[in-house]
């Protein structure tokens, strides 16, 4: 099949390219936008209680105005606030009401909005519709921040906005900027690197126009399936949807350039080479690619709608690259020829990589000592999982220089750290009888008394007086732990046996929903995790034909899925003392390492099998799989992580931790699994490893070299 590929791209490359441009632009007219949200109920299945609490307060108070931000007044001196600076705050507030900005109902203050020390004032955002998850409020916020500067000219205070809108407008545009700087920097990545290894700037460049076409073929299909199964992106997907099509589809890139380079070094026309290169290297790219969609498409059983919509997004993404490297490369180097490596000459002659040959004898003659050295080191750096502790607080991963950030803490120097996201719990009746005005009262008295709520308040009845609305402002910020623990156990236990007789209480609010997910990712471990690494061993046990590589070749994946997660944990969480590392980071360190850094081990094994079937001794079959493999899986590695690593530079603490330990996971992947522990492991299993099959014995169809050469020729 992979020979019939690489015949029909390389004799009719203009056809090949004709095609993809078509599609390319065809798609980019017609695909609809990602749709994106910003309420985490929408990411959680409908059993959880704070979805409950949702789905109650848009029936009993549809349309609602709603708090989306708290303006933070103080003075520039850090001491309290004067009656003319707190006359000049109800000035301020004035005069940004009567803008009347899209969206925003109103803004308003009064005397109680002074915190008891007297150094912070509030002024309340309030949103026309608490559901309204667009970019109108958010954008509002950026208006009156822009407003009030000429306001507080004359006075001795300053102002900042924090809050759930504000926060979203500040993620947004820091994410807008980190996006760009991924972006450029990805891009500089590639070339550089492609031009250090083969010398050419064709070659340093093609691979990115060609990357450039799919990637605007996969958002558009991604934009398509989004809009037809009602998926929806979150923000953060897009770094990471770059750097994963940019990434994986360099490294296909570089797996048939580099089989293509031997092919001619062999001896072959370029037609030929490129052919043969398509035809040796297909079924390994496609079985590469093929683990990664299934580890991407598992994530459609997570109960978080995040995760289902990152799945399919990267499976497309993975899909589009694996049809590119196949098609579109093969017809525009059948098109340049030997020229693309202009004006390098190095694909004629065979290179003398003592660095390689040398890694392929050591680990041809001794097998045992590097496998149990290979072992011991990623064992080692595995004991740091155990001490992992996931964060759940994304407020703070989030640049520190935000307004918003820096809003948030001077308010806490003066009220409860919940005032500006308050847990919101709703008593209904069960029977649809009006609540009684007493038992609302007593209730509210109950709430207060629960360890660690600052104060309760009784905000709202619905029309029907069937249904009550509470607001609790807890004493610590919506978005850490402590808030997600009493949110999620004495806030929702006192509540629920608080509640009334005939009535049922729900928890609500960013607390509660933090709760929720962190619920469903332990739900997500115990059932992405073996799916994926079930899929993944099926298609290896396809791809090598046997029951046996499958099963170590996934042993020493997940060990380096524990020493990529422990060495994470040991820079981020002990070096730097951070109180957790990001709740999804296993998941991520799981997919990406284990599906993506897979290909390695595929590559290593299948080039192993293909020199045994040549017919040559065990040893010399090794000795010759790593030193031709090595270089490859080398350059791939450096490129991916790099990419990956680029994520490094951002300010967010999120994408730092998911950049390194990606990052870090590939090179171990590669440069300790593939190269050391793989092939070591099936040495020393010897015809064992292919049970119960017969893939490592000799076919005459192998008896040649990469290139053609006869076999005395290849041993020479």
């Amino acid at each position: 099949m992979f020979r019939r590929i690489g015949r029909f791209a390389v004799h009719r490359p203009w056809l090949t390219i004709a095609g993809w441009i078509v599609a390319a632009v065809a798609l980019a007219m017609f695909a609809p936008g990602l749709k994106s949200t910003t309420d985490e109920t929408e990411f959680l299945p409908s059993h959880y209680e704070s979805v409950q609490a949702g789905k109650v307060q848009e029936r009993a108070f549809p349309q609602t105005e709603s708090p989306s931000a708290i303006a933070v007044f103080q003075r520039g001196d850090g001491g309290k606030l004067t009656q003319a600076d707190r006359n000049d705050v109800v000035r301020i507030t004035k005069a940004l009401n009567d803008k009347h900005h899209k969206g925003i109902a109103k803004v308003v203050t009064n005397p109680q909005a002074v915190s008891p020390n007297g150094e912070i004032a509030l002024a309340n955002v309030i949103a026309v519709d608490r559901n309204s998850q667009d970019q109108t409020v958010p954008d509002a916020v950026k208006d009156l921040r822009s407003d009030a500067k000429p306001l507080l000219k004359d006075t001795q205070l300053s102002m900042g906005i924090t809050g759930q809108a504000a926060t979203s407008l500040d993620a947004k545009e820091s994410s807008g900027d980190t996006d760009s700087m991924i972006m450029s920097a990805t891009l500089l990545l590639i070339i550089v690197l492609l031009l250090v290894i083969f010398r050419s700037p064709l070659i340093a460049l093609l691979p990115v126009l060609i990357i450039g076409v799919a990637f605007s073929v996969a958002m558009s299909l991604i934009g398509i399936v989004a809009h037809a199964g009602g998926l929806k992106a979150d923000n953060n997907i897009a770094p990471i949807l770059i750097v994963v099509l940019f990434g994986v589809g360099t490294d296909y890139i570089l797996f048939l350039l580099f089989r293509y380079r031997e092919e001619l070094r062999g001896g072959e026309q370029p037609k030929n080479a490129l052919v043969n290169a398509v035809t040796r290297v297909g079924e390994t790219i496609a079985s590469a690619a093929g683990a990664v969609i299934v580890a991407f498409v598992a994530l459609l059983l997570s109960t978080m709608g995040m995760m289902r919509a990152m799945g399919p997004s990267l499976a497309i993404a993975v899909a589009v690259a694996l049809v590119a490297a196949l098609t579109l490369v093969p017809a525009v180097f059948s098109l340049l020829g030997t020229k693309a490596f202009w004006p390098s000459k190095a694909w004629k002659k065979k290179p003398r990589n003592r660095l390689a040959d040398g890694l392929g004898r050591a680990v041809a003659h001794r097998p045992g000592v590097i496998a149990a050295g290979s072992a011991v080191v990623l064992a080692a750096l595995a004991i740091g999982t155990f001490s992992f502790k996931p964060e759940f607080d994304t407020d703070s991963q989030l640049p520190q220089k935000l307004e918003s950030v820096q809003a948030m803490k001077d308010l806490q120097r003066g009220f409860s750290a919940g005032q500006s996201d308050p847990a919101m719990i709703y008593v209904e009746s069960r029977n649809g009888t009006v609540l009684r005005a007493g038992d609302l009262d007593a209730y509210k008295a109950k709430l207060e008394k629960i360890d660690g709520v600052g104060s309760a308040a009784l905000t709202a009845t619905s029309p029907d007086k069937s249904v009550a609305q509470y607001t609790v402002v807890l004493k610590y910020r919506p978005t850490e732990d402590k808030a997600i623990e009493l949110a999620g156990g004495p806030l929702r236990d006192g509540a629920h046996a608080a509640a009334p007789e005939g009535t049922r209480a729900v928890v609500g609010g960013t607390s509660a929903v933090l709760s929720d997910v962190e619920d469903a990712v332990d739900h997500d471990y115990m059932v992405v995790f073996p799916v994926a690494g079930l899929a993944i061993m099926v298609i290896l046990g396809l791809l090598l034909r046997s029951l046996v590589a499958p099963l170590y070749l996934m042993a020493s994946v997940a060990l380096g899925f524990g020493a990529t997660l422990g060495a994470t944990v040991w820079l981020f969480q002990d070096a730097q003392h951070k109180p957790g590392l990001l709740f999804m980071l296993p998941v991520i360190v799981y997919l990406f390492v284990v599906a993506i850094g897979t290909d390695y081990n595929i590559l290593m094994v299948a080039r192993l099998r293909e020199e045994v079937r040549r017919g040559v001794p065990a040893r010399e079959a090794i000795r010759t799989a790593v030193s031709r493999s090595a270089p490859t899986i080398a350059s791939a590695a450096v490129i991916l992580a790099g990419t990956f690593g680029v994520l490094m530079l951002a300010d967010n603490s999120m994408l730092q931790q998911m950049g390194f330990a990606v990052a870090f996971g590939i090179l171990l992947t590669a440069f300790i699994m593939a190269m050391l522990l793989v092939p070591t492991v099936t040495s020393l299993l010897g015809h064992k490893a292919w049970w119960p099959g017969h893939q490592d014995a000799p076919r005459a169809t192998e008896q040649s070299s990469p290139g053609g050469a006869p076999l005395e020729e290849a041993r020479q």
